[in-house]
């Protein structure tokens, strides 16, 4: 791990090691934590850097190219430093017919200067200063039944329209934090990042907020409604058999 010991690593104080190794206690085998420790990293720091990286190797005992093979392959682990907030809209399929699009635009244009509109994953804004923000364009975030939506830190914003999502943003650039639709209270990028890494820091009731909606329980409740079941397991079941390996 000699290439590790180059970078300087000292911005992860003892506060941060501790919480590392707790993390590391979670999992049988060390190498298992390397995602939520790359949430912790990034909670310091607002992304993954490369100080990030060999404080992840060196924990962990792998290279830093190991920890770079995962950081650089999920999206959610940012290479450059995020803003106060992360502003993710879908722009996949079915939200962008419902206007994702015209969101996106609508909103890039408005955080955009000189007349160039904000790029993806680029920043409103000194990164990590109040009011600042990230946006991104995302492929999917799972909730088309209540689409078009966005995110801010992960926290579900359903039914958007260009109007309410530029309305939201602007707030956010003003410091407040506009309840979610659904979830926990809107916290910063840097404190939901440490949530993800599994600490909670006296928030421990975000775990409480509600996850579904009406929308998404419609059909199951029209099954219920009607007295509609799944036909059971049967007791002796037949499995075909497993192809033998070769």
């Amino acid at each position: 791990m000699a290439n590790e010991s180059v970078v300087d690593t000292s911005v992860f104080g003892e506060d941060v090691v501790a919480r590392a190794r707790a993390i590391i206690a979670r999992y049988p085998q060390p190498r298992s934590s390397l995602l939520p420790m790359l949430h912790l990293v990034q909670s310091v720091q607002g992304h993954v850097s490369q100080a990030g990286i060999a404080f992840c190797a060196a924990q962990l005992d792998l290279t830093a190219a190991e920890v770079s093979a995962v950081a650089t392959f999920y999206t959610m682990y940012k290479r450059r430093p995020c803003g106060e907030h992360l502003v993710s809209i879908c722009t996949n399929t079915l939200c962008a017919a419902l206007g994702g699009d015209e969101i996106y635009r609508t909103v890039r244009e408005h955080l955009g200067s000189d007349g160039k509109p904000l790029g993806h994953e680029e920043t409103s804004g000194e990164p990590g200063a109040p009011g600042s923000i990230t946006l991104e364009h995302a492929e999917c975030l799972a909730a088309c039944d209540l689409g078009p939506v966005l995110q801010v830190n992960y926290e579900f914003y359903d039914n958007q329209t260009p109007e309410k999502a530029l309305e939201l943003v602007k707030a956010l650039q003003a410091g407040e934090r506009p309840a979610p639709t659904r979830g926990a209270p809107l916290t910063d990028f840097r404190q939901a990042e440490l949530q993800l890494a599994g600490f909670f820091e006296g928030r421990e009731a975000d775990l409480d907020g509600p996850s579904a909606a009406p929308e998404t329980l419609r059909g199951a409740s029209i099954a219920a409604d009607r007295g509609w079941t799944a036909p059971s397991m049967p007791d002796e079941a037949e499995f075909p058999p497993v192809p033998e390996k070769k």
